[in-house]
């Protein structure tokens, strides 16, 4: 297995640089993304159980597997995908379009998630029932609570606050529905303020980098009572937010007067992120800016994503064609380095914190402590489905 792993390992280092005709070059990262997803799917025979939950829920973790074997059966039109995603879709939406599990008045954009490719699914089928889920999905960020400059709170539950994680689950899916039902432009205005103003609440200038999140009325504990800062930089919920920025210019029209800033302020980022990527295993580290500090870890959630989103924006030329070395040089280490073979024949990622969040029972304090004492775990559908798309992203970019 150990032969293996370092023949896959030296195909993807020699992939970009080979001389080689493209036509004879093998896809290695497209098999990647197959042997992960048919990992995952023999780990997991029904995709409601990804998340490692014990009874179905309609939840944003279940929705991100899905989209990326959504795409994986778009490259590779193996059905095998498709179906176990509509397995999926079918359990949860009813022939009226209900959601089971989903409540409008929880008000959590986590749930919105799956309303992507639930619309993938109605394209596929032309089914009715998918297209009145979306549509029950958009109608919640008609009410949602806002926070006085028009960013939606993250949960009704955490009222005042604009996380990261939210801008992901969020803006994409709102830039998705205002072009597949040509909503007026007011529409793209309000996906792309998510993501801009959502920036500037968040944005810290002494590192180039976004704190997870803000509380505008800066009485939660973890807030900073001048900035209502939370206390640090996780990178998962950076790669959620830079996830959000290249998902969102797929749907802003071309001459949107804020498509400009969201370009500006990805590359902004990126470049941040390239002075704290590891120079030794090439990912980043679960509390960003504090490789070195004892107890930090490199985390694969986050570098998978930051793969992921690195890799499009060079493809869609959003970021310099030089940032591919940045992508590379993560992909390279975190198959060495986050990837392992199983005895059963399957391969995991390894090294993902299980979860992270601010406030709620028992309270998270969004400090360094809190962040590296969450568990870690392998298979988690936060690296899952990110990699799989950063698979096909780079896919693209090496040809």
């Amino acid at each position: 297995m150990r032969i293996i792993k370092s023949l896959l390992l030296l195909s993807v280092l020699s992939l970009c640089s080979s001389s080689l005709p493209a036509a004879k070059k093998p896809d290695i990262y497209t098999q990647w993304a197959i042997t992960i997803a048919n990992s995952e799917m023999k780990h997991n025979p029904e995709l409601w159980q990804a998340d490692f939950v014990k009874q179905p829920k309609w939840d944003y973790t279940q929705g991100l597997v899905a989209k990326s074997l959504t795409l994986l059966f778009v490259q590779t039109k193996d059905s095998t995908y498709y179906k176990y995603v509509k397995t999926f879709a079918d359990y949860f939406v009813q022939p009226g379009g209900e959601i089971l599990t989903y409540k409008v008045s929880d008000y959590s954009l986590d749930k919105l998630n799956g309303g992507k490719f639930l619309l993938d699914m109605y394209h596929f089928t032309k089914d009715e029932k998918y297209l009145k889920a979306v549509k029950m999905l958009r109608g919640q960020l008609d009410t949602h609570p806002r926070t006085s400059v028009g960013v939606y709170w993250h949960k009704k539950i955490y009222n005042d606050q604009v996380w990261l994680d939210g801008l992901y689950m969020g803006a994409p899916f709102y830039a998705q529905c205002a072009k597949e039902f040509n909503e007026p432009m007011t529409a793209f205005d309000d996906a792309a303020k998510q993501l801009v103003v959502g920036d500037r609440v968040t944005y810290d200038d002494r590192t180039g980098l976004n704190f997870h999140a803000w509380d505008e009325s800066k009485t939660q504990q973890w807030a900073d009572p001048k900035t209502g800062h939370s206390p640090n930089f996780w990178s998962r919920s950076i790669g959620w937010y830079m996830m959000a920025m290249v998902d969102v210019l797929d749907y802003l029209p071309k001459n949107h007067p804020q498509r400009a800033a969201i370009i500006t302020n990805l590359n902004r980022l990126t470049k941040a992120l390239g002075t704290f990527q590891d120079p030794i295993t090439g990912m980043w580290f679960q509390v960003t800016d504090q490789p070195r500090r004892d107890g930090n870890y490199v985390e694969s959630s986050s570098t998978a994503m930051f793969i992921y989103a690195i890799a499009k924006g060079v493809n869609k030329k959003y970021l310099p064609k030089e940032y591919s070395k940045i992508a590379s040089k993560a992909f390279d280490g975190f198959i060495k380095n986050a990837t392992q073979q199983n005895a059963d024949g399957t391969t995991s990622i390894t090294k993902a914190c299980s979860v992270a969040g601010l406030g709620g029972k028992p309270y998270r304090d969004g400090s360094f402590a809190y962040y590296i004492g969450e568990p870690v775990r392998n298979d988690d559908p936060k690296v899952i489905g990110p990699f799989i798309m950063a698979c096909l992203e780079m896919s693209k970019m090496c040809k």
